[in-house]
């Protein structure tokens, strides 16, 4: 078959787990005509599911994959599965929120320039103006929502209704300094990454970093994770580790955390945006 006449899709499944999902799902895709490229899945005996994702190619043709959906549909839902299928290179529509630091922010919107992550960065939004610029040299549209105690509510409906208006999929809190509100917590549930620079659940909350000097700790972290309404517990998606040791000041630590943000956050966007994050309850499998 002639590489240039195909085309690539991903299937992502989360059931419980049951005998013959693999054979099931492979079987389908042999019907379809559909190679597959990679396949990843994981069978968690003990909560009892089951988690897979499938890179295919085949051959093109008009509506495939509409008709794809629509064939895979009724066995989808014999196993009782979430899924889905889009073409491979699909970019999930991205907001991001900053407030004063901004090197979260600026990898992301690096890395999207470049084609390393498979988002769209739909918009930025800030508690201040100080990356306005930034935004606005990557032709991103930018949006100062200020928060106070009493603005708070206002603030969150605001953000609410920039996510229906860019059709967002993914919220990105990238070193936003604010605390979201339980209730919104509950609406953006699976649709939000926060990074926290530390190693949780290590030094949770303000200053982990000073908290974690004051520990002679010997490495610092940061942890990407989903947001919920509880303070800096939501499911890990990724981690990053550095070696540090007595030398190091606390503005020691604070920059030497910085990469291991970048990092943690932006495998986390991407993982979460090629369908390689399953979230449940309070874990998250990644097919990676």
């Amino acid at each position: 078959m002639d590489p240039q006449a195909e085309v690539e899709h991903i299937l992502t499944i989360d059931c419980p787990e049951r005998t013959g999902i693999v054979h099931a799902v492979t079987g389908f895709l042999l019907e379809q005509g559909r190679d597959i490229v990679e396949l990843k899945h994981f069978g968690d005996r003990r909560a009892g599911q089951f988690f897979m994702r499938v890179e295919v190619a085949g051959a093109d043709a008009p509506d495939l994959t509409e008709h794809m959906r629509e064939v895979f549909a009724p066995l989808a839902a014999e196993y009782g599965a979430t899924w889905s299928l889009a073409p491979k290179g699909t970019k999930m529509r991205v907001l991001i929120m900053v407030s004063k630091f901004d090197h979260c922010l600026n990898d992301l919107l690096h890395r999207a320039r470049l084609g390393e992550l498979p988002i769209d960065v739909v918009a930025v939004v800030s508690n201040h103006t100080d990356h306005q610029s930034l935004a606005e040299w990557h032709n991103i549209p930018f949006f100062h929502v200020p928060v106070t105690p009493e603005s708070k509510p206002a603030a969150e409906a605001r953000l609410l209704e920039l996510i229906e208006e860019f059709d967002v999929e993914l919220v990105v809190l990238a070193r936003y300094m604010q605390v979201l509100s339980d209730e919104l917590s509950r609406k953006l549930t699976g649709k939000t990454i926060n990074i926290h620079h530390s190693f949780l659940p290590s030094f949770k909350g303000a200053k982990p970093y000073h908290q974690a000097w004051d520990r002679g700790v010997k490495t610092v972290g940061a942890t990407a994770h989903y947001v919920n309404a509880e303070l800096d517990e939501g499911p890990i998606i990724s981690q990053q580790v550095q070696d540090v040791d007595h030398t190091y000041s606390p503005a020691d630590l604070v920059a030497a955390g910085r990469d291991t943000e970048c990092k943690a956050l932006s495998n986390a966007v991407k993982w979460h945006a090629e369908g390689r994050a399953f979230l449940y309850g309070n874990r998250t499998v990644v097919l990676r």
